[in-house]
């Protein structure tokens, strides 16, 4: 493990290496939490959160929403971003700025520069629910990372190979911490273990974890 302590503000912020060109940012995040709570509050009272279909037909557990130029969407036709919302029609909301400054700087403190993203996926995890092993390659440029903020309860991230069958790391996810990956690790199979039941910090909701998901996908 390479843990970087940042000597201003230790232990609250710290970096830990996954691999390659994959960084946690612990802590990093728990500062704009409540601006980002009520930004993502206002996204989804607009575009609600839903239960997506997979093609084979399976319901998601996790409830998901969008906003940005392009939104991920599932449904019998596949996985895809669209420009609009498939249920309203309308155009995802506008990615707020608070949103998109977070993503920059995250990525480029993890050693990416220049991140535009134009995705943000909001996903809302229930106590019990989780995200199986998956790979992100929906998106038409890999060099660009993935940014994944928690937010809430906290999470068991599981973060493998290239291949589903390879070994995982198993990495505890607080409240704030970020985490991005490009590079040779772009495409290395992740997922979240059943969320459980924990404390988290004041004025957040104490059932559920939120995770705003930054990429580039058109």
């Amino acid at each position: 493990m390479n843990l970087d302590l940042f000597a201003d503000e230790a232990p609250r912020r710290w970096t830990e290496t996954l691999a390659p060109q994959a960084t946690v940012l612990h802590g990093w995040a728990g500062d704009d939490a409540p601006a980002l709570m009520a930004a993502l509050q206002s996204i989804i009272a607009r575009v609600p959160l839903r239960h997506m279909v997979t093609p084979g037909g399976f319901v998601m557990s996790v409830a998901m929403s969008n906003c940005g130029r392009l939104g991920w969407v599932t449904d019998a036709s596949g996985y895809r971003y669209t420009s609009h919302d498939p249920l309203s029609g309308e155009p995802w909301p506008a990615m707020p700025e608070i949103f998109s400054q977070l993503a920059r700087r995250a990525a480029s403190e993890a050693g990416f520069a220049d991140f535009e993203p134009d995705a943000c996926l909001i996903n809302r995890y229930d106590v019990g629910t989780r995200m199986s092993l998956h790979q992100d390659r929906n998106e038409r440029d890999f060099r660009q990372p993935i940014v994944s903020v928690s937010l809430g309860l906290s999470a068991t991230f599981l973060f493998g190979g290239m291949a589903r069958r390879d070994k995982t790391r198993r990495v505890a996810l607080m409240h704030g911490d970020v985490v991005v990956w490009g590079g040779e690790s772009r495409l290395r199979f992740h997922g979240i273990l059943p969320l459980k039941k924990g404390a988290v910090p004041e004025g957040m909701p104490d059932d559920c974890r939120f995770n705003l998901t930054f990429r580039k996908a058109g």
